[in-house]
């Protein structure tokens, strides 16, 4: 049983082009990827600028890919972060939400996530607050499904650490307050779940009152630590029995938008084959459809330096070295390795407080 998969560009770190983004859905759509939801951190006209409007190039080129979306039969949506503010839903608030809706009406998106996470807050009844701003979203926007994002949107304690404690039932009362036909997100046990159970699944469904949408926080690897590393594995940890707890799965790409349809093919091959799903053997199919032969093997004779020991652990020697390598090869996939080495991925702490 394949779940409704998809794509929820959601990292931080530099912006991908149109044209990554459009070969992206176009390798993953006919493999079953069946939306794109468009919320970078980098975007600050979805985040920490959220009232203001998109510059017109921006928003013909978000309208342009909507088109594209919609042409290879994929669902495209916006998330959108109101930087905390349930803090301050206030009338200007409200006001400056409001424009934002119309806009994105006029974009014709047919998913609308509002997202909370990655925020602190000062509101005393938070799930309450965010429930009210939800509906008042779904009062005035025309799209087909609505999502959100809690605030506390894994068991995670670093969650607590990092934005405050969560408060007594969040979850629960979120779930109970929130109409039914809204989607809400989860990442798991942990925000970067190494594995995620139908146990799991099952519980949070009942601190939800309905199945949660899976915003499944690999391959990303945004950060200061993870953007060190090159997520190219296939997934392990989500038994295809998933399907029957989830509303759907969609998947955090890494910063490199070709070397993520290795991992992104594997997870369709571990729904589809179930008990059959070997990890390795679906690594090596995915990367030879993705990068060819000859690359395919290259990557998987380097996976322990690329993926393992990373750019901390690598010497100049050995950098020089498979820089020189990946150079050999006219592929978008190399390139993207050439530029991991040289650094020009490597997502900083300021880049992640002020996105």
């Amino acid at each position: 049983m394949l779940p409704e998969l998809g794509i929820i560009e959601g990292f931080y770190g530099p912006l991908w082009s149109w044209q990554e983004r459009t070969q992206l859905v176009e390798a993953l759509a006919p493999e079953g990827y069946r939306f794109y939801l468009y919320a970078p951190k980098a975007d600050p006209f979805l985040r920490r600028r959220w009232a203001e409007p998109h510059p017109e190039a921006d928003a013909d080129a978000i309208a342009g890919f909507a088109r594209h979306c919609q042409s290879l039969g994929v669902r495209f949506g916006i998330g959108l972060s109101p930087f905390e503010i349930f803090n301050h839903f206030d009338d200007d608030a409200r006001a400056a939400l409001a424009a934002k809706l119309a806009w994105l009406d006029r974009l014709g998106i047919r998913d609308l996530a509002i997202l909370f996470d990655d925020m602190r807050s000062d509101t005393s009844a938070l799930a309450a607050t965010q429930a009210d701003i939800v509906h008042w979203v779904a009062e005035r926007s025309a799209v087909d499904r609505l999502f959100v994002c809690p605030s506390y949107y894994s068991d995670d304690s670093v969650l607590d650490r990092v934005f405050g404690e969560r408060p007594a039932n969040y979850l629960e009362d979120l779930g109970r307050l929130l109409d039914p036909a809204i989607q809400v997100f989860w990442t798991g046990e942990e925000v970067c779940a190494r594995e995620i159970s139908p146990g799991h699944l099952a519980r949070v469904t009942g601190q939800l009152r309905r199945r949660p949408f899976l915003w499944d926080n690999y391959p990303v690897n945004d950060g200061d630590r993870m953007s060190r590393h090159l997520h190219l594995r296939a997934f392990t940890g989500r038994p295809a029995d998933n399907a029957r707890h989830l509303a759907g799965h969609g998947i955090n790409p890494a910063l490199q938008p070709t070397l993520s349809q290795i991992p992104a093919l594997t997870l369709v091959a571990c729904y589809r084959q179930g008990k059959g799903y070997q990890y390795g053997a679906a690594f090596v199919s995915a990367a030879r459809a993705t990068l060819g032969d000859a690359l395919a093997t290259q990557i998987q004779r380097d996976l322990l330096l690329l993926e393992d020991s990373g750019l901390g652990r690598l010497s100049r020697e050995k950098l020089a070295e498979l820089q020189r390598r990946y150079q050999t090869f006219d592929h978008p996939a190399a390139r993207e390795v050439v530029a991991w080495l040289a650094g020009h991925y490597q997502v900083t702490d300021d880049m992640v407080q002020t996105q």
